[in-house]
Formats: C-alpha cells, structure tokens, sequence
C-alpha cells in the first residue's frame, strides 16, 4: 500500500510539472491531436513544426473566448484576446501628446506614440524625430494636426520607422495653414516589411513651406502610401521626393487632389521608383487648378521590373504649368502608364516627354498643351537594341529575382553546389485560433467593417488592408485546374487536404533556415512517392491577425527532400524539401521563374525549395 501511494505520488508530481496545455486534454492542441488520429490513417510521427502553430490557449480560455465570439463582444476584450491567443493586433495609440513644449524637442528612440495638435501654432521651433520606431514589430504613430498653424516651423524625421514590421504611420493635417518652415524625411521605413503610409490633408492652404522626401520607403516589401490632398491650395509650396521607394518591391503610391489650386508650386519626383520591382503608382487629380507650377519627374521608374502608373484628369484646368518627364518608365520589362484627361482645360501649358517609355496610351489628352515627344522609345527595335535590353534584363533580374529561389530539376542531384534563397519567414509570429472561435468570427469581404471592429482597424489602417488583402486572395477565382481554400485551423487544413489526396497523408517542409543567402551543397536526395509524378497540397501562410494559410491543390509535380551540405566542411546544415512543378503553361510570362531561368510558360519546369513556416501535402510513402 505504501509502495502504492509513493508511486501515485510520484506520478502526480511528474503531471504537475508538465505544461498545463499537454496535460489537460480539453486543451485546443490536445483536441487537434485526437482530430488528427481520426482524419488521418497512417502512424507517421505528427509534425512538430505544424503542431507549435496551435493555439496556445487553455480550456477554460478557449471555451470563455468562444462564448465571446458568439456574443459578437470579443472586440471589448481584444487585448487579452490577442495576447492569450498569440494573435496580431495592432497597439491602440495612447491619448494623444497635449503637454506643451515650448522649447525644440527631440524624439529619439520613441514608438508607437500619438502626436494629435502637437506644435500646432508654434513660431520657429524645430523638433527632430531621429531613430523613432526604428527596428519596431507593428510600429504605429499618428501625426495628426501636427505642426497646424505654425510658422517656420521645421521638423525632421531622419531613419523614421526603420527596419519596421507591418508599419502603419499617419500624417493628417499635417501643417495645414503654415507658413514658412520645411518638413523633411530622410530615410523614412527604409527597409521596412508592408508598411501603410498616409499623408491626409499634409500641407495643405500652407504659405512658402517646403517639404522634401529622401530615401523614403527604400527597399520596402509591399504595401502602400498615400497621399490625398497633399499640399491643396498651397503657395509657393516645394515639394522634392528623392529616391523615393528605390529597391522597393511591390509598393503602390497614390497621389490624390495633389497640390491642387496651388499657387507656384514647384515639385520634383528624382529617382521616384528607381529599381523597383513593379510598383503601381495613382496620380488623381494631381495639380488640377495650379497656376505657374513646375513638375518634374526624372529617372521616374527607371530600371523598375514591369509597374504600371495613371494620370487620370492631371493638371486640369491649370494656368501656365510647365511639366517635364525626363527618362520616364525606362523598365527593364514592359511596363503601362496611362494618361486619362491630361491637362484638360489647361492654358499656356507646356508638357516635355524625354526618354520616355513604351506601352503607354494617352486618352483626353488637350489639343490645346503644347507637348513635345523626345527619343520615345518604340516596340519595333533594331537587334542591337533588343539585344542591349534583354541585357539590361538579365542584369536586373538578380536584383528581384533571388539567386537559388527557382532552379531547374536537373539541379536535384548529390554533388551540386548552388545559391539557397532567403527562406526566413518575414511574417509576424501568430497561431492558429481553434476551430470553435475561428467559426465564430466574420470572414467574408462583405463584413470587412465586422471585421475592423473586432481588431481595433481604424479607416484606411495597415489593419484593414491586411485583412481586405487576405480576403481579396481568399475570394479569388481558382485557376485552371486549381482547388484551393483558406484554411484558420489546422482541423481546416487536414480536411483540405485529406479531400484531395486521401487519408494517408504526410506533411513537409524544410526543416530549418540554416544554409539561406549562402551556397549549399546538395547532399543525398530522395523523391517523395518514389520520385513519381504526383499532387500534392501547398499551403502559404497570408498576413491576418491570427495564423491564416492559403492552400491549393497543385497537378503534375515531384517532391523532393534533400540533405544540405555546407560545401567546404561538407557537413550536413539542413534537411530541404523542394517541389518541381512540371506544367507551367497558365503561368504568367512575367513569373519571376521565368526572368530567372530565362524561358516561357509551358516550356521548362520550374523548381523552389519550401520556405519556413510553408509546407506541402503529400500522399505517404
């Protein structure tokens, strides 16, 4: 008997160290392992990548929360909510800085800060904001009615935001009705992962304020800028942006009701672009009503990879403007600009195209501007022209196309010695919600405001885009032959995958981030399914407040796994997994696969290794 009670003793102690979240089987991992024995047949160990994206959530937690969610009241407890279920939430700004300051002031190393009405009506301050936000996760700032009122009042944002992950800064009002001073950003989210940047109202009915961007938005992943009503009604108002959003890749600029009804407005777009990896750019209503402005756009997406920008109803109804585009959309791949109502209405205005791109359409455009078309590049070239542009393509192709990200089947075997792409993953940390709160919760385009109330997204936030975004890619039509489905549990993702490939089923991916931006050494190789052409399921994750993964179906592939050798010590550094697709025919020409490996859709297969935190279904060997 005593033995007895030392051994139910001891076997108590042991349970009461372990977590709570693998001894309470009412936790939401626990539940997901018993789903897991049921929906899949085999007795291959259970991934352990896949199983640390559960939600970390108690029992008591995860039954309290879906309660909530029933309710439609998680929203008044979200910060609990996000912290518990290791979520995505963007911080709330605290009450806005109303303390005064009557003296210059310098902000460094300050974050997530809400400066509403701060310097309002000031007269020859000078505040700095230097390394403020700088290497933040989620930086938030709201700059609202900042600097309104002053007079020469300079303010400056040198390495603002920088090294940012999903950044979200707004500037409304800023320096509304000023006068004099300058307003300068110099290395603004340089290097920052999706930023969404919004310039509302900035500058405008100011008097001689100039304001200057350098090296703003430089090498940017995605998102967005803004900038409605910049500089509206201004006088004598400069604005230069130099550099802006070079080396960055896929970032989308709008410039709306731009210095309209200024007054001598002189404004300059240098090196706008520059090496950009297809930016999309929106000019509405840019200068409309100016009088006497000068704009200038030189390099302006120069040496970009493909990118599109309109001009729809530009400088309408100005008076004397003179615009020049100087070595305007000079990309490496084919572009599109639109000019739709250029300078409708315009008197004594001059438009100068230098160097100017191709595949581009001008519709409404006035009679009545004196334009001039200099060394226009047309699609009929000579062979040495052809010749220097595809070039200057495969020159540029390195820049966005990653060395190593794709490469050719025959690249599979012991003994080759090839460049291993950047395979972190950049995506803020988040987990899986269980399936009984990730029911409970609005997921639909329709409900995109349910959706906001819920996370705390104000209007035009980095949040709403997240989502909006998230959403957009989920609703989208399948391709051809393509079955696909987003999936917010892991309970959702077997059945997604279980429906395709069976219930015998084996999940990959490579098992580590060692070997990145470096050569490996392919090591031995081993074909999934015996190397035979088979289907699999890819799943990818997609930014949303909690761990959401876009799965599709994908035909007529080989799945690979692969020992990766440090090609000096020839010692084994990871364990790869890597996927062949074998029809590329609906893919796009200007897949990046393509730039890199030089072909066309339909002609060659098309490999890449599985990225951390991806991963691929397959029928089990």
């Amino acid at each position: 008997m005593a033995l007895f009670l030392l051994l139910w003793l001891s076997s108590f102690s042991v349970a009461a160290a372990a977590p709570a979240a693998d001894a309470n089987p009412f936790t939401p991992k626990a539940y997901l392992v018993r789903y897991w024995n049921q929906r899949v047949t085999n007795d291959l160990p259970k991934p352990p990548f896949l199983l640390s994206k559960a939600s970390p959530l108690t029992a008591a937690d995860a039954v309290a929360f879906a309660k909530l969610a029933a309710r439609g009241a998680i929203s008044d407890h979200l910060p609990s909510f996000c912290a518990a279920a290791r979520l995505l939430c963007l911080p709330d700004l605290p009450s806005a800085i109303v303390e005064r300051h009557d003296r210059d002031s310098n902000f460094a190393a300050y974050s997530n800060k809400n400066f509403t009405a701060y310097g309002a009506n000031g007269v020859g301050r000078r505040d700095s904001f230097k390394g403020y936000s700088v290497d933040e996760n989620l930086p938030v700032s709201s700059f609202r009615r900042y600097s309104r009122g002053s007079t020469i009042h300079r303010d400056e944002f040198s390495t603002y935001g920088a090294q940012g992950n999903v950044a979200d800064q707004s500037f409304n009002s800023y320096g509304v009705a000023s006068t004099g001073g300058h307003g300068e950003f110099i290395e603004y989210n340089k290097d920052v992962n999706i930023p969404n940047l919004n310039f509302n109202n900035y500058g405008s009915s100011g008097e001689g304020r100039s304001h200057s961007f350098s090296g703003y938005t430089e090498g940017t992943n995605a998102g967005a800028e803004t900038f409605t009503t910049y500089s509206r009604n201004g006088n004598r108002a400069p604005s230069e942006f130099t550099a802006y959003a070079t080396d960055s890749n896929t970032v989308g600029s709008g410039f709306s009701a731009y210095s309209q009804g200024g007054d001598g407005a002189n404004n300059s777009f240098t090196s706008y672009g520059f090496n950009g990896n297809n930016p999309h750019n929106r000019f509405n209503s840019y200068g409309n009503g100016v009088n006497g402005a000068v704009e200038n756009f030189k390099t302006y997406r120069e040496s970009a990879n493909v990118g599109e920008d309109s001009f729809t109803s530009y400088v309408k109804d100005s008076k004397s403007a003179e615009v020049n585009f100087a070595n305007y959309g000079k990309t490496f791949n084919e572009g599109t600009d639109k000019f739709t109502g250029y300078g409708g209405g315009a008197t004594g205005q001059a438009v100068g195209f230098k160097i100017y791109g191709v595949n581009n359409s001008f519709k409404g455009y006035d009679k009545n501007v004196i334009a001039t078309f200099s060394s226009y590049t047309n699609r009929t070239t000579s062979s040495s022209t052809t010749d220097a542009i595809a070039a200057a393509s495969v020159k540029n192709i390195n820049r966005w196309v990653e060395p190593g990200k794709f490469f050719r089947e025959s690249m599979l075997k012991m003994g080759t010695v090839m460049p291993m792409p950047d395979i972190r993953d950049k995506m803020p940390r988040r987990s899986f919600l269980p399936r009984s709160i990730a029911s409970k919760l609005p997921f639909s385009s329709t409900k995109v405001d349910e959706l906001k109330q819920i996370f705390h997204a104000g209007q035009n936030s980095t949040m709403e885009k997240i989502m909006a975004d998230a959403l957009a890619e989920c609703e989208r039509a399948p391709s051809r032959g393509e079955s696909k489905q987003c999936v917010s549990s892991i309970e959702d993702m077997i059945d997604f995958a279980t429906s395709i490939l069976g219930r015998n089923v084996a999940v990959r991916s490579t098992e580590s981030i060692k070997g990145s931006n470096r050569e490996i050494l392919i090591g031995q190789v081993k074909g999934i399914n015996g190397g035979e052409v088979t289907k699999s399921v890819s799943c990818h994750q997609s930014l949303f407040p909690y761990l959401l993964y876009y799965c599709h179906s994908v035909p007529k592939v080989r799945v690979y796994k692969a020992d990766l050798l440090d090609p000096k010590l020839r010692t084994k550094i990871n364990h790869g997994v890597a996927i062949c697709h074998l029809d590329t025919s609906a893919w796009s020409a200007s897949h990046g696969a393509f730039l890199a490996l030089g072909s066309s859709p339909g002609h060659i297969e098309v490999c890449h290794w599985i990225f951390e935190n991806d991963m691929t279904w397959t029928v089990a060997d």
